[in-house]
């Protein structure tokens, strides 16, 4: 019986074979047992399950370089290498049709079995949706859930510094190789997400951002989660992926409306028709799951809809969809509160802003 050294070894090359994906995988290690097994088989057996040409792929390939590479990786203090024969594996993942057969991880290996909840969006969010993603990352962080997003701009990146603003867990499902960090000005956001939660990747160390790797790492967003929130998104985005791969998994679907003017308001809407439920705050989530995670008092989410038009004027691209106070535009665009009062005047008197009671202002 080989030691557990070689057991290790078995299970990464089993997934570094070219053209043995994770169906295959799956169905080998059906038939032979653990990975150390189907190295041992003989050509036809392994044949009569692969066929002729991936027979010889597996008893072929050398991927000595790679093992030794990931070996040196776990060196370091954090990483992990977790395969489904393994107790700390995600039980969420174990219950989908395509969990991977092993996974890459930096951080906390025991947030993987944290009730979590995911929220994603577009990577081209408005203010406003970032204002959101934040604010419900932080409440549903604070009522004791795991915020699970993939850590690019916009939505995704907001959704990890609202979990961790509420001292709470936050995972990242990359879809490059767990040693690459993509995009370079997440670099930050990751060593603190690290710190408190976990980069995820099922990519082999040293994969690049190649973009098909992505919609395919969806399926772990929302198959490490309870449900999915979209904030914002636009038609045929890969948010939608995320959501429709979620309803495959049998988990709930959540979207916040938008204006029926924002091209990022959409995909929601579309969410919504296709039966994705509304919300306007993170208790409407937490209420609706009855999530038993919860531990400390949540506090009120963004409880506006947006109503408004799209602009590429920068102003109203700090304004949102969602009416504002003077004080919230302060904080967007560093402006003060005079500069920002007369520039408001003007829009009002062309038309393209609204001021409402209780000093906000809305574009129109």
């Amino acid at each position: 019986m080989a030691d557990r050294h070689d057991a290790f070894a078995a299970w990464l090359r089993l997934t570094l074979i070219p053209g043995i994906g994770g169906e295959r995988q799956r169905r080998l290690l059906s038939v032979f047992g653990l990975p150390v097994a189907i190295f041992d088989a003989g050509h036809g057996a392994l044949a009569k399950v692969v066929g002729d040409k991936l027979a010889h792929a597996i008893r072929d390939h050398d991927a000595s370089e790679q093992i030794d590479r990931t070996r040196q990786w776990l060196e370091t203090p954090g990483n992990h290498v977790v395969t489904l024969a393994d107790d700390t594996y995600p039980r969420a993942l174990l219950d989908t049709a395509d969990p991977p057969s092993l996974l890459y991880v930096k951080g906390d290996l025991s947030v993987l079995n944290r009730t979590s909840i995911a929220i994603v969006g577009s990577r081209n969010a408005t203010a406003q949706g970032i204002d959101n993603a934040r604010a419900f990352a932080h409440n549903l962080a604070s009522g004791g859930l795991c915020v699970v997003s993939g850590l690019a701009l916009g939505i995704d990146a907001a959704a990890h510094e609202g979990a961790l603003e509420a001292h709470g867990d936050t995972v990242a499902v990359i879809g490059t190789g767990a040693d690459r960090m993509y995009p370079a000005r997440n670099k930050a956001l990751a060593e603190r997400i690290v710190a408190h939660g976990a980069i995820v990747s099922e990519f082999p160390l040293g994969t690049a951002a190649v973009a098909h790797n992505f919609p395919r790492r969806n399926r772990i967003i929302s198959g490490l989660s309870r449900g999915v929130l979209v904030v914002e998104a636009a038609p045929g985005s890969g948010s939608l992926i995320t959501a429709r791969q979620a309803v495959d998994q049998g988990r709930e679907v959540f979207a916040i409306p938008g204006s029926i003017h924002s091209p990022l308001a959409k995909g929601c809407h579309q969410l919504i028709r296709e039966g994705a439920k509304l919300v306007e705050t993170a208790r409407d989530i937490l209420e609706e799951q009855a999530f038993s995670a919860l531990e400390r008092p949540l506090e009120r989410a963004v409880e506006t809809v947006s109503t408004d038009t799209q602009t590429a004027d920068p102003l109203l691209d700090a304004m949102g969809f969602d009416p504002v106070t003077i004080d919230t535009m302060v904080h967007r665009t560093g402006l003060t509160t005079e500069t920002l009062y007369a520039m408001l005047l003007d829009m009002e008197l062309e038309g393209r802003v609204s001021r409402l009671p209780g000093g906000r202002f809305q574009r129109l």
